[in-house]
């Protein structure tokens, strides 16, 4: 079951104002200035649109007709009802979706779908500059600076840096774990500087995430600093993801049942698939693709969901063990108890794990049958395509590739023993100085930081 309230007129959200639940608790309520602002509810639940719009099937029906930024804006008109005026919201928008999203058929059963064209090489970059653009029309006016605090696995923090780099009146402080994120991943990260500032922490994606959902929930730190989140827990950062997805389909023959298979670590690029399909996108099935941190996948299996830390893979950025967005998952399957929520998800969605040396050996097979060159994390993703094939022929998958190859190019140098063009814009931090703070995974030391920082 989807959102309750997807079944209404549209006519009707237009005399609503958006407002935004927390997963926690449906009657504690925020506006959508207050849940971008402020990243996370207080009770450290996730926002949700109260209503989810359906669009109108003519437009749904005619995406082609259609540009990329159109698309943006009328999945944002129907959202925010009117919060943000037509004209600042248009100007946000083209000043945010720069790029395309280009889908390029490997063969008649699989499209990819390339996330990567933006100016840190992955698909969050859709969301950051989209968020940059949305906190800093919010903030106009305001004196009080604001610390946007981020937890990487690797592309969201380069998304951010890049997003928010030289932002006035907003600062950013993005956490890694350290060795786990690649060379050029951590110069995006470190070299910017200006008012984007690097922690290289001594621990895991999710000690990092853990640091700063504790941050928010800190009296002592929210008195004096004005903190919000530019991770996909915020969710500015979902509903731009979901624009992609329709320009995908836009673009996909037509006649045939398409699916969506994501590469996911903490499953807010899934979650922004989802919220595409309760708003009227046709989507057939999601397909959940990960490496061995597998917590998705294991719970779509058995209905049980069991956190544990996640483990270091060739494709880093999904390494998580405790993927936020679940708990979106959940909410937007909720049924009158938890097996009937697991029955409703698993209807519609199918999760796959993979190894590293099943990865090595896809990224092999891709380049070899079709000369197309998949970075780790689309590897995944066209493994798990290739299972659920098996299982269901005949239907048409697009694979998100979420990050270009050259983020990556020691290991896609090793595996295929070919030189990988780096692009200009990899080249010209390659041999910039890294600027970062170690830090260990101890939250009190992280709070000193801060509060001597900012």
């Amino acid at each position: 079951m989807f959102h309750p309230l997807i079944n209404l007129e549209l006519f009707a959200y237009n005399l609503i104002p958006m407002n935004l639940y927390s997963t926690k608790n449906r009657s504690n309520i925020a506006s959508l200035k207050e849940a971008v602002m402020k990243g996370l509810p207080d009770d450290n639940g996730l926002f949700m649109p109260e209503v989810i719009p359906q669009l109108p099937a003519n437009f749904i029906n005619n995406l082609a007709d259609f540009s990329f930024q159109e698309i943006a804006y009328q999945i944002c008109e129907s959202l925010f009802k009117g919060f943000i005026p037509s004209k600042d919201l248009k100007n946000l928008l083209d000043n945010a979706i720069t790029f395309p999203a280009p889908l390029i058929p490997l063969n008649e059963d699989i499209h990819v779908l390339e996330l990567f064209h933006g100016p840190s090489l992955a698909f969050k970059d859709f969301g950051a500059r989209f968020m940059a653009q949305l906190m800093s029309y919010f903030n106009q006016g305001e004196k009080e600076e604001l610390v946007i605090l981020v937890a990487t696995s690797g592309d969201t923090g380069g998304a951010v840096a890049a997003g928010f780099h030289k932002m006035p009146g907003i600062k950013v402080v993005i956490l890694y774990p350290s060795g786990k994120v690649s060379d050029l991943q951590e110069k995006q990260l470190t070299t910017l500087g200006s008012n984007i500032a690097a922690l290289e922490v001594q621990g895991t994606f999710d000690d990092c995430q853990a640091m700063v959902k504790k941050a928010f929930l800190d009296s002592d730190l929210n008195q004096v600093i004005k903190l919000s989140s530019a991770n996909s827990i915020n969710i500015a950062r979902l509903i731009p993801q979901s624009f992609y997805y329709f320009e995908a389909f836009k673009q996909a023959p037509k006649g045939r049942a398409i699916n969506f298979c994501i590469p996911s670590g903490n499953f807010g690029n899934l979650t922004a698939g989802l919220l595409a399909k309760a708003m009227g996108l046709p989507i057939n099935h999601f397909i959940a693709a990960t490496n061995i941190n597998d917590v998705v996948p294991e719970y779509l299996d058995s209905g049980i969901f069991n956190s544990r830390p996640s483990k270091r893979t060739l494709s880093n950025a999904m390494d998580v063990g405790n993927p936020s967005n679940f708990v979106r998952m959940l909410d937007i399957f909720s049924g009158k108890n938890e097996r009937f929520t697991w029955n409703n998800m698993k209807q519609k969605i199918s999760g796959y794990a993979f190894t590293d040396q099943e990865t090595e050996d896809a990224i092999k097979r891709v380049y070899s049958k079709y000369k197309y060159l998949l970075d780790p994390h689309g590897a995944v993703g066209y493994l798990a395509t290739i299972s659920h094939l098996n299982k269901f022929p005949g239907e048409l998958n697009i694979v998100l590739e979420t990050a270009h190859p050259s983020k990556f190019i020691d290991d896609v140098d090793r595996i295929l023993q070919i030189e990988v063009n780096i692009p200009k814009q990899l080249l010209d931090i390659k041999d910039k100085k890294k600027e970062a703070t170690l830090m260990n995974v101890n939250f009190d030391n992280f709070k000193s930081w801060l509060l001597e920082n900012y």
